[in-house]
Order: structure tokens, then sequence, then C-alpha cells
């Protein structure tokens, strides 16, 4: 059976922004949805986030699949560089390699090992050789030209810019995501 992990965000939960609706969507095409509640989620720890999750994924194969919301995606990416055995594909939804406009000393702390730990992608390409990734022009936190040229040139991902989307989040008015759900079916053809 395919399956698919959303991943949620810094400060998030399972069922914001667009993943409720996705949920139901993948369900509804016949996909195991599986939508954790990540730990410590508002002091996130790469080693916590992708300890969980590779605790959480049992068996990865060819019918894996994976979307990530902020820095949920970076968790799916140090998790992917970890494993031996190829998966289906992954989806970034605000994905990011590094982070402006942060407000407190507390949010830098947190950003600093996320930015400044390396990351294998080389690897995450043999593991994870279909990636798309969505970002937004008028996104918060800065570094959109950054980000897409990373995400081009180091895996080979399909980065699309939408228009208006802020964070992919409920305030910027995205409850849906149709394009995610389209990347995933393009994965599987």
């Amino acid at each position: 059976m395919k399956k698919v992990y959303l991943i949620h965000g810094w400060g998030g939960h399972p069922n914001e922004h667009f993943f409720s609706w996705l949920d139901k969507e993948l369900k509804n095409k016949g996909f195991e949805v599986i939508q954790p509640q990540m730990p410590g989620t508002d002091y996130p720890k790469i080693e916590e986030w992708v300890s969980f999750l590779s605790n959480l994924v049992q068996n990865p194969d060819k019918k894996t699949f994976f979307v990530g919301h902020s820095i949920g995606c970076q968790t799916i990416m140090r998790y992917l560089e970890m494993l031996n055995t190829p998966v289906g594909g992954a989806v970034f939804v605000a994905g990011w390699f590094d982070l402006d406009n942060l407000e407190t000393k507390e949010e830098k702390d947190v950003r600093k090992p996320w930015v400044e730990t390396p990351i294998d992608f080389e690897k995450i390409k043999t593991i994870c050789p279909k990636i798309s990734v969505l970002l937004s022009d008028n996104e918060p936190f800065g570094f959109v030209k950054e980000n897409k040229k990373i995400f081009e040139e180091k895996l080979n991902a399909k980065v699309s810019i939408m228009e208006n989307k802020g964070h992919f989040c409920e305030d910027d008015g995205v409850t849906k995501l149709p394009e995610v759900l389209q990347a995933i079916e393009e994965m599987i053809k």
C-alpha cells in the first residue's frame, strides 16, 4: 500500500494549514496517511525530530512518500540521508535552508543548528530522486531565490514559486493545496 507521511512545521500540529484537506484527499485516492504530532514542536531539535520520524517510518520503500511543511522539510531531508533504501518521493512546502525575520533570541537559537548542520544532498538524491518544492513569492521568512537555487541545483528538485501564499499557512489563506496532491500523483506515474 502507498503511504504518505505528513510532517508539520515548527510550532505546528498535524491538522493545520492544508494538512487536513490533504489527508482526506489522499485517503480518497487509496493512500495510507500518517500525520504525527512531532515532539517538542515549539523548540524543534534535529536529533529529536529525525529520530522520531525514523522510529515512525517502518520499512520505507518506493511506495513511501513524504510531505513536509517548513521545518518538516528539513526533518524529512535529514531522515532521508540516513536511509539505504529508495523511497517514492517527497513534496516540500515552504522548505528552507535559511530563515530571516525571526524576532526573538529563542527563535534564532532554534534556527541555528538547522541552518548550520550540513545536509548530504548527494545521498538524498539517490534515496529520493523525485522531489517537488512549493515556495511563495511573498515568503515572510525570505531567501526565496536562494532556497529555490539550492533545491534545484543540489537536489534536482522541481520547484514552483506560487503567488501570494506567504508561508502556506491558514493565516495566509492556505487551507487546500491541490499542487501537493498533483505532485504526488505525478511521482507515482
